[in-house]
């Protein structure tokens, strides 16, 4: 059974930076809910920047959105990681931070996915890899509902889909200048469904793992 975290594994959580940008907001009073809403207007700009790229067909302005998709996308996790920190670490939390933190983080995924999966020309695939998103963090809930502790583990985590769509986006860019013909938003738009969908069969074996201990333990009583 994996290690139980109560909180997401977030290296850079204790990193003298964060802390400074923490101690700032603070300061000046930024609730965490609202810093929360903001991740959903940064994922907005990453999906919007992502799919008005495949419009612009390759050249220097699909580059340039795809880039600005790729920062938005980042800008969205920093927002994920200070939420938190102003919450806990500045105890600024409110009863409702609970809805703030995770519903915000579901329709972030979802516009990002569908504005990636436009990008690279399956928008299907997109919305696919957005719903499946949705199910990890679902499956992350129901065990700790469960008593069986939150389960962030990946491969394919929201740090994890997150980092390939913004490395994917680059990498596009980055073949585009050098003038090869690489898919390399469709291969990543594949990788992201692999990797939740592996994410999502590792979670559930954990699940159905434990909840069979915890049936045996029951009866043993």
């Amino acid at each position: 059974m994996s290690e139980d975290f109560s909180r997401r594994p977030i290296a850079s959580r204790n990193t003298k930076w964060a802390a400074h940008v923490t101690r700032r907001l603070v300061e000046n009073g930024v609730a965490p809910n609202r810093i929360s809403a903001g991740s959903v207007v940064a994922a907005a700009l990453a999906g919007g920047a992502l799919a008005l790229s495949a419009q612009a067909g390759p050249g220097w302005a699909a580059g340039l959105l795809l880039i600005l998709g790729a920062a938005f996308t980042q800008l969205r996790l920093l927002c994920n990681l200070f939420d938190g920190l102003v919450a806990v670490e500045g105890g600024l939390g409110t009863p409702d931070g609970a809805f703030w933190n995770e519903v915000p983080d579901r329709l972030s995924d979802l516009i990002i996915l569908a504005g990636f999966g436009a990008a690279a020309g399956w928008p299907a695939l997109g919305l696919l890899a957005g719903a499946l998103a949705m199910l990890t963090a679902y499956l992350r809930e129901f065990g700790r509902a469960s008593g069986l502790g939150s389960d962030f583990r990946g491969p394919g985590a929201k740090s994890h889909r997150m980092a390939a769509v913004t490395l994917g986006a680059l990498l596009q860019v980055g073949a585009w200048i050098a003038g090869a013909a690489w898919p390399a938003l469709g291969w990543t738009l594949a990788l992201v469904l692999a990797l939740t969908a592996i994410t999502i069969l590792r979670r559930s074996r954990r699940i159905l793992r434990g909840l069979a201990g915890q049936a045996d333990r029951s009866n043993l009583g």
